[in-house]
């Protein structure tokens, strides 16, 4: 039998059960395994007393929190399938992910109580923990749940074959889909995590990055626990926070979307001993060549990318850190028992696997491997679409070249048509962000009578003083912009709009584009 990720957790207790597992820096906790493991059979045997059963939803609305990584361990020793839900989803959005996965249990914490407040009643089945002071009348106290309970192991028959999770899609284009994961799934995703970032028991890694986010909790914390490291779990990134804690933790690993790097890279690094960090991964959207150079320059890591999606597990490729500059701009090589295929993409239906276009042509990147998803929760003709012949079908167009490295060009409902040629926004914005006065950016196509689509910017500057006169004479020096691909139109914008794991929603940016169209 494969082992469960309940079995992986008590594994680990056994090895190494007086070593620090766990740091939660906001309420100033720290647990050894041993410690933590009490805590997890008290919170399973809990949710055994409420009426939880194998196969039975808990949902999480929590940031960073210990309470988070132990309901987690909690759930997969009870064959529970734990549902961590997005902390920065509306009331509207919350209701829809509790409507479609029934969940028995809700564990919530003040920071969301407001959404959870003025959607409770609509969920009378629904048991509500909250887990801070002062808890509304319509839920019950979490620590006093999980202090009535027995520190015992349950025992609970629990298979490699059973769904461990039900993670919904960040919903950058609609309604969020719940993607179904295995055990078996997530300890394959956890062991090639381990074997490409070498992860061992000495190492300390910092949870910043959202875990209801496969990309932080299966590429990073569950494997730290696999192997008998130590997770520090921050409440939410603050970029000087995340400086002081790397000081004070001496933190030798970290997790950031590029969007967070670059916000570290804006602080005084020097006010900060930042010697003990050796390894940066980054992931769930692209990071510009220029802040990958000024990563390795600044920080003095070793950086690795992981390209992927949640329906993959998340990791699908790896661009090792000897790869940064010389591969510069792809996101590696398939990942061990991967395979990826760019094929031609079709316009009524899903792309056919076997329609293989050769290196270097642009195409849609399908993917298949041991860490595929079982299929979107109540989705069956979704599923169908997306794992057209056993093949997820990502939506992402790419290409591949002759060493077999994938360059990920962007999403198909992302490239722009003007003038009948294609214009893919990620190698415009990676020309505008080596532009020193430019902070943010996102490229897109705007509705245009003459050429069908004409290029957009939206820019958050560096530089006040920064104008579109500059960045138009910028990208015309250029030698890596056609005219046809050069921007017509400069939007200045304090943010962009980011989900939760960093990736640029932008259907708001068109949203807003529309409105300005039409007043």
């Amino acid at each position: 039998m494969y082992v469960t990720i309940g079995e992986v957790f008590s594994q680990t207790v056994r090895k190494f059960p007086r070593k620090e597992a766990l740091v939660d820096i906001r309420r100033e906790l720290r647990y050894t395994y041993e410690q933590w493991e009490t805590k997890v059979n008290r919170l399973a045997n809990a949710f055994i007393a409420a009426g939880v059963k194998k196969g039975d939803r808990v949902s999480t609305v929590l940031f960073n929190t210990s309470e988070l990584a132990t309901a987690f361990f909690a759930c997969a020793k009870i064959g529970a399938i734990f549902n961590p839900i997005n902390f920065r989803l509306k009331e509207k959005e919350i209701a829809y992910i509790l409507e479609d996965a029934a969940p028995k249990v809700v564990l919530f914490e003040k920071a969301v109580e407001p959404h959870i407040t003025s959607i409770h009643e609509a969920f009378p089945h629904i048991s509500f923990w909250y887990i801070d002071e002062d808890v509304p009348t319509y839920a019950t106290n979490y620590y006093e749940r999980v202090k009535q309970a027995s520190a015992t192991s349950p025992r609970i028959d629990v298979s490699e074959n059973d769904i461990y999770a039900i993670m919904y899609t960040s919903g950058t284009t609609g309604r969020p889909k719940g993607v179904m994961h295995r055990h078996r799934d997530m300890i394959e995703q956890s062991l090639i995590c381990n074997s490409v970032m070498r992860i061992r028991e000495t190492d300390r890694g910092l949870v910043c990055a959202p875990m209801f986010h496969c990309a932080e909790l299966h590429c990073c914390f569950l494997p730290r626990v696999h192997a008998g490291a130590t997770n520090v779990i921050l409440h939410h990134f603050d970029p000087k926070q995340v400086l002081r804690v790397i000081e004070q933790e001496k933190i030798t690993f970290l997790f950031a979307a590029p969007t967070m790097w670059n916000m570290i890279l804006q602080e005084r690094l020097e006010d900060y001993d930042l010697s003990s960090l050796h390894v940066g991964l980054y992931g769930a959207a692209p990071m510009a060549p220029v802040l990958v150079k000024e990563c390795k320059e600044r920080l003095g890591i070793d950086l690795i990318q992981a390209y992927g999606m949640t329906e993959m597990g998340p990791a699908v490729t790896f661009l090792l850190e000897d790869e940064q500059l010389t591969k510069a701009g792809s996101a590696g090589r398939a990942c061990l028992n991967h395979e990826i295929r760019i094929v031609k993409p079709k316009e009524d239906g899903p792309s056919d696997p076997d329609d293989v276009l050769p290196p270097g042509q642009v195409g849609e990147i399908i993917m298949k491997g041991p860490c595929m998803m079982a299929g979107y929760y109540n989705r069956e003709e979704a599923t169908a679409k997306a794992m057209y012949k056993g093949w997820y079908h990502s939506g992402d167009l790419g290409y591949m070249d002759e060493e077999g490295y994938l360059y990920v060009a962007d999403r198909v409902d992302d490239m722009i048509i003007s003038g009948g040629e294609n214009v893919y926004p990620r190698e415009v914005e990676d020309v505008l962000y080596e532009h020193k006065g430019v902070l943010d950016v996102a490229v897109l196509g705007e509705p245009d009578e003459k050429w069908g689509e004409k290029v957009v910017a939206f820019v958050v500057k560096k530089d006040p003083h920064l104008t579109a006169e500059e960045l138009e004479q910028f990208c015309k020096n250029s030698d890596r912009l056609a005219p046809y691909k050069r921007l017509r139109t400069y939007y200045f914008v304090e943010a962009l709009p980011r989900n939760a794991s960093g990736k640029i929603q932008k259907f708001l940016l068109r949203e807003q584009v529309k409105k300005a169209a039409q007043s």
